[in-house]
């Protein structure tokens, strides 16, 4: 009897190893593209430095709920939840983008189970594979801003949504999870929040019979639940600063959705999600195609639907960049995850064309129309990589120093193309059979890995404004900063959220040159250095500022 215990244990640690098996290959996969850095760090002017500066204000003032001179136009959940990481590691860039790196590994995790919930565990594990190597998503997974905590709380609550149709003895638990996801969006995202959730519509309202979620009181009740640090925040900055807390919120949302800030027209996301999800966007509309030609039963309206109606939002929306669409995504990894698997279907039975396609469902004669798909594809991205190699060692052989870095991440993508025409050519012209579907996905997936690792090592994920940062810790310049307040009249926003954050003594914005004191330092613009009247000393500069001490 002890025996079978043991026994019965053993394969229990089994089942549990294989189960788990699949978070840990993705997180074997994405984490060195979230670490790999040149050695250096500093922040991207100008979101990037404005949450991990205001973070700052809250982190050095120990008020986290009224640090600012007014009312705050957003809600405060990305600012508690970098300056908790300050608390936690101490106060620097690496701290603040810990929180979306953490973001963006549970989101990998949450595409999974989304994935294997409507479609199958091998298309949820490739789905997550490639949102990792999705260039503006890895970005923003490490940067210190909201956008990925808020894809995070969106998926989770998609999740919570399929599971209380695939577990009905949990319903209330899962609907629970999925109004408090979205309760909590609004504390990280405010109002942006309302989007996603409009896009749920057509799956909430349509399929209403079968799920009956919108009459489930425990979805409000978590959703409420979720309210409840945003009202006591709001509750709180009201007893401060008055009707300006609720003002602000509902006027930065007004401003937002009534402007084009961004001069980006409304065919905006139709050329840039393209571009920043590249070569996936492609592979993703071949899956749209797929999916709708033959729908998923139950899901339809949240694997189709959800990214359709939320890309028409984000299209009408009147303020358009690029890390609006990131909610968007997940889903183009789906979608390629259906079109890549297709493909590679058609590449694993060309060896044997006679055995009809898809369980005979397909002729013989439409196969032998798509069996070439797979070849060209190799032999054209196989062909780009060779041009790319070409070009990278010219450039890293006559380039000059600022170019040769980017040279090498056309050579490690260049290179990895190469796996697709040595993968095709290895089974269907040397006859090497071990060389299945996988192999060729991984032809797909190893490119772009390699190009995201190499721009990671050279710093470009993670070191966007290294001059003035290395400036501000010279030795010379790091002591007098240390000990003294510095002023400045005007200066560019995005080098001021920089300054914010980076100078151990907040700088401090006066209305003229006149009041600031005597033998204190003070940012200028170099070309102002010359029409200074009063006698001042030029302690350093850097781009297009100098630090300045007056003499009296």
């Amino acid at each position: 009897m002890l025996y079978k215990l043991h026994f019965l244990r053993h394969i229990w640690r089994q089942i549990r190893l294989v189960a788990s098996l699949p978070y840990f290959s993705l997180l074997v996969w994405i984490l060195p593209l979230l670490l790999f850095t040149s050695g250096h760090n500093s922040l991207m002017a100008h979101d990037e430095a404005l949450y991990a500066s205001r973070a700052r204000l809250m982190f050095d003032s120990a008020n986290w709920i009224t640090p600012w001179e007014r009312a705050h136009h957003k809600t405060p959940g990305p600012y508690w939840i970098i300056a908790s990481f300050y608390e936690l590691f101490g106060m620097s860039d690496t701290s603040a983008r810990i929180p979306s790196m953490i973001a963006g590994i549970f989101s990998l995790w949450l595409v999974y189970e989304i994935g294997k919930s409507m479609l199958c565990k091998k298309l949820g594990w490739l789905a997550a594979a490639i949102l990792s190597v999705e260039f503006l998503w890895l970005q923003y997974s490490r940067l210190s801003t909201p956008d990925i905590p808020m894809v995070l709380l969106v998926l989770l609550a998609i999740l919570s949504l399929i599971k209380t149709e695939l577990n009905p003895k949990y319903r209330n638990f899962w609907s629970f999870i999925a109004g408090l996801s979205l309760g909590l969006g609004f504390l990280v995202r405010s109002f942006m929040i309302f989007l996603p959730i409009i896009a749920l519509f057509p799956y909430l309202i349509w399929e209403h019979r079968r799920h009956r979620h919108l009459t489930n009181p425990i979805l409000y009740l978590g959703f409420f639940v979720g309210l409840i640090p945003t009202c006591v925040w709001l509750w709180l900055s009201w007893l401060h600063y008055g009707s300006q807390s609720f003002a602000e919120l509902l006027n930065f949302v007004v401003n937002q959705g009534s402007k084009n800030n961004s001069q980006n027209d409304r065919l905006f996301y139709l050329w840039n999600l393209p571009l920043k999800a590249f070569p996936w966007t492609f592979f993703g509309l071949l899956g749209l195609f797929l999916i709708v030609r033959r729908p998923i039963p139950r899901y339809q309206l949240i694997l189709v639907g959800f990214p359709l109606v939320l890309f028409v939002e984000l299209s009408l929306f009147s303020t358009r960049f690029s890390h609006y669409s990131l909610c968007l995504y997940p889903f183009i990894a789906l979608f390629a995850s259906v079109g890549l698997n297709w493909l590679g279907n058609i590449y694993q039975i060309e060896i044997t064309p006679q055995v009809p396609f898809s369980k005979g469902k397909i002729k013989v004669l439409n196969f032998f129309a798509k069996k070439n798909l797979p070849r060209n594809l190799s032999y054209s991205f196989g062909g780009l990589g060779v041009l790319l190699v070409i070009a990278s060692i010219g450039i890293l052989s006559w380039g000059g120093s600022d170019i040769r870095k980017y040279a090498t991440i056309g050579l490690a993508m260049g290179l990895g193309w190469l796996i697709l025409p040595v993968v095709w050519i290895g089974r269907y012209h040397f006859d090497k059979k071990f060389l299945t579907t996988r192999y060729w996905i991984a032809g797909w997936l190893i490119p772009c890995w390699l190009a995201l690792a190499a721009m990671g090592s050279i710093g470009l994920l993670s070191d966007y404004n290294p001059v003035l940062k290395t400036f501000l810790q010279q030795s010379a310049i790091a002591s007098i900063l240390q000990s003294h307040p510095t002023y400045y009249v005007q200066i560019d926003q995005k080098t001021q959220v920089l300054i914010d954050f980076y100078l151990p003594i907040r700088a401090q914005e006066v209305a003229s040159i006149s009041q600031i004191p005597p033998l204190s330092y003070a940012w200028i613009y170099t070309d102002q250095s010359p029409k200074l009247s009063r006698p001042h000393r030029i302690i350093g500069t850097v781009q297009e500022y100098q630090l300045i001490q007056f003499l009296s």
